[in-house]
């Protein structure tokens, strides 16, 4: 097996270096016709549990149309019938929400009201996506196009010729729990609707989007409906509406809908700012604005499943989070009041527990002006609703997932140059975050348990408390937490001394070490306590007592701010590389990785978190481990499990892993295949492993990577070839396995060369990251 999969590698290799001599785009791995897009497949990651969605979106736009076919996040490739084509998803959430204004083409008379009765069957056969567009040919005979810009979805049907061609606009249902729904047909081309609902993996407060839908020529009957009856010639209702057109004649009918999560005024001006354009014209922009967000990355080598996975997870990196605010800047605040946004985008959907890991560092490199806009509009949360937000949904707090990770969301921002100007008032905001808990009548929690934390150094777990609010509880899971937050305190107090707060930054330092506290050293691993201090739950490392989506055995490897401390703790260098081995089943990864991959580490459903002692590459915990081996001095072993996980990732509906929790697992992917990720997430510090392109050149925002550009080159990586034997920065001998963001601003070549065995490069203990004090 593996030498079937060394052959079809090299084999590979030698017909992308034919293809080099052949055209311009050959050398930039290219597709034929020179567009990168062609290279994207929205359709990874849709089976399986990936929750990816394949409809049309813009790079961070507020809109996402897309069709739903019954499953809790939208779409599934597994179901046969789409329900409707609606405005808001969540790319790769593992909870429903979202699924605003299902709209769907039909034929004949309206009798039904529920879109699960009312779906229309379709196949695979007839179905295409692309960024910036999908196409589904219906059971029923119409065509259906979707499109879309920032704050608007367009849609183009192509019906039968018939007199009863009807478009249903449905306000009463969506993935989310719809608390109101309310339908006006306001003039023979346009109706407007207001939504209100709540969800997500448990309750939240309720939120409203507000729509108009604007047709491109007038209906010829019209109607709503309430609960199961149908009104034809009404123009109001709470359930739905369905408009009808005449399509013996012209079989085409075309409609913009604007989106607004502040009010009907603010759908309207979107739709004036972003809509009157055709269908055709507002795709080709689309796929205009997709090429220039691809080609910031061009890659050359590997094979064309390799650059089409890759591609297809850059562009899953740029879809969220999204656009909040209206197109004249108002937007809708988490104090529930309407605000305007000065000098920047705001910025909504914060699944901060995954991306902070490697999206974040992403987007700073990539696309730093809008994530200048994002970190802004974190902090206009705080500033607006009274603290930082844990994982926001639009403009409510969800309170998913635990820990502290917005504190270093921002200080990767911090460091990455993106605060200027108001890097105090980020501060501020971090601080009283670390330091405190949210007012009791805030909706978030915060880190919940920070007065036993600072008072005790570790988080209690204590399983049967009570919720304090919606969502999860720090307290559920104490020994994670205890890790997340000493991090979170490491990262903030690097922020703290880089502003002149010496004192805060010493308090925070000394605070990072409290990982030591919940390490037993009877089992050798992180263990809960109690509230009593003592050690809780039973004594196996694979139970996951007290960690979040996990076990001991996943958690162990997350102390980034002190890996030579924990790496004392487990006995030295060759005990952890020993423990290191086990887990990633290293022997029986060397004789057979993809195998390994696939029957070791995905160990069944990819809900299955607990219970395991090996390496889980299908959640966020465990995204960091492979880079552990820079800190033992067996770096190759980095490259050999990267390049391992780096196999799960295909050009199918299956080819995606777990979640993509916003980007977080497309992120993951795309660094470590340039061989740049970011092991000390809030700080600036990139390990360094064999990139799996021959040469990656990243074209780079001047204002704040002065080089502006990143040439990486690794001539003839490969399946076997794939161990370092030597780098060099802007041709300077680099004996080190990291690189600091300082110097990634200034540089322009960082070369590989690589060799089929391991060498001395980055196995002397001062090549290894460093630790944070």
């Amino acid at each position: 097996m593996r030498g079937t999969r060394r052959t079809r590698w090299c084999m590979a290799g030698v017909m992308a270096a034919s293809a080099l001599i052949a055209t311009p785009a050959a050398r930039a791995g290219e597709p034929p016709g020179g567009h990168l897009t062609e290279l994207v497949n929205p359709f990874i990651g849709s089976r399986n549990e990936g929750n990816t969605f394949p409809g049309a979106a813009v790079p961070f736009g507020m809109v996402q149309l897309s069709p739903d076919t019954g499953h809790n996040t939208g779409y599934d490739y597994a179901q046969n019938r789409i329900r409707g084509f609606s405005l808001v998803h969540l790319s790769g959430v593992g909870c429903r929400i979202g699924g605003d204004l299902p709209v769907l083409p039909t034929t004949g008379d309206v009798t039904q009201t529920d879109y699960a009765r009312y779906a229309a069957p379709f196949s695979h056969d007839d179905e295409e996506a692309s960024p910036g567009y999908y196409r589904v040919g219906l059971a029923s005979g119409i065509r259906a196009e979707l499109t879309a810009t920032a704050r608007t979805g367009v849609q183009r049907y192509t019906f039968p010729a018939t007199g009863k061609a009807n478009v249903l606009l449905n306000a009463a249902q969506a993935l989310h729990k719809t608390v109101r729904g309310a339908v006006e047909i306001l003039d023979d081309r346009t109706v407007r609707t207001e939504i209100t609902g709540h969800g997500f993996c448990r309750d939240t407060g309720p939120y409203t989007v507000h729509t108009i839908t604007r047709f491109s020529r007038p209906f010829t009957a019209y109607g709503t409906w309430d609960g199961r009856t149908v009104t034809p010639g009404a123009r109001t209702g709470v359930g739905g509406a369905y408009v009808r057109f005449d399509t013996t004649g012209d079989r085409v009918v075309e409609a913009t809908t604007a989106l607004s999560y502040v009010d009907a005024r603010g759908a309207a001006t979107n739709l004036r700012a972003e809509g009157g354009r055709s269908f055709d014209t507002v795709r080709r922009r689309a796929r205009e604005e997709w090429e220039r967000r691809l080609t910031a990355v061009r890659v050359r080598g590997g094979t064309p499943a390799l650059r089409r996975t890759f591609y297809s997870s850059l562009y899953r990196s740029y879809l969220a989070p999204n656009l909040g605010g209206d197109a004249d800047g108002r937007y809708f605040g988490w104090d529930r009041r309407v605000h305007r946004a000065r000098g920047f985008a705001y910025y909504q959907n914060w699944s901060l527990w995954d991306t902070y890991r490697t999206q974040a560092q992403l987007l700073a490199l990539l696309a730093p002006r809008e994530a200048r806009d994002m970190a802004r509009s974190v902090v206009a949360v705080a500033e607006d609703g009274g603290w930082l937000p844990k994982w926001g949904y639009g403009p409510v707090e969800t309170n998913i997932m635990t820990g502290d990770p917005v504190t270093p969301f921002l200080t990767t921002a911090y460091h990455s140059g993106l605060l200027k100007g108001f890097e105090e008032r980020a501060y501020r905001a971090l601080r009283e975050n670390a330091d405190g808990v949210p007012p009791a009548a805030h909706p978030g929690v915060g880190r919940e348990a920070n007065a036993e934390y600072i008072a005790r150094g570790f988080a209690p777990w204590a399983k049967d408390r009570p919720y304090a609010k919606m969502g999860d509880s720090d307290y559920h899971y104490g020994a994670s937490v205890t890790l997340e937050y000493a991090l979170a305190d490491a990262m903030l107090a690097q922020m703290a001394r880089g502003l002149g707060h010496h004192e805060d930054a010493a308090r925070y330092a000394a605070r990072s070490r409290n990982y030591r506290a919940i390490f037993d050293p009877g089992t050798g691993f992180f263990r809960a306590r109690d509230a009593s201090g003592a050690f809780a739950g039973p004594p196996d490392p694979a139970r996951g007592t007290g960690f979040h989506e996990g076990t001991a055995w996943q958690y162990q490897w997350l102390v980034p701010q002190d890996v030579p401390g924990l790496v004392r703790l487990i006995g030295g260098r060759s005990a952890a590389d020993a423990r290191l081995d086990a887990f990633f089943a290293y022997d029986r990864l060397l004789a057979d990785p993809e195998r390994t991959a696939r029957e070791v580490w995905v160990h069944g459903d990819p809900y299955a978190y607990y219970n395991a002692a090996v390496y889980n590459p299908m959640n966020e915990p465990d995204l960091i481990a492979p880079y552990t081996y820079l800190s033992t001095g067996r770096p190759w072993k980095t490259t050999d499990v990267v390049h391992a996980a780096l196999t799960l990732f295909t050009d199918s509906p299956e080819g995606l892993t777990g979640n993509d929790d916003l980007g977080t697992m497309s992120a993951w992917h795309v660094l470590s295949a340039i061989g740049l990720y970011p092991v000390q997430p809030g700080y600036g510090t990139w390990g360094l492993t064999t990139p799996v392109f021959d040469r990656v050149d990243l074209a780079l925002d001047r204002r704040y990577w002065p080089s502006g550009r990143l040439t990486v080159t690794a001539p003839g990586t490969s399946a076997t070839d794939r161990y370092v034997q030597t780098v060099r920065a802007d041709g300077t001998p680099h004996g080190r396995t990291y690189l600091t963001t300082g110097a990634l601003r200034s540089l322009r070549a960082l070369a590989f060369t690589v060799g089929p065995r391991p060498s001395a490069w980055g196995t002397a203990p001062e090549a290894a990251p460093p630790v944070l004090k």
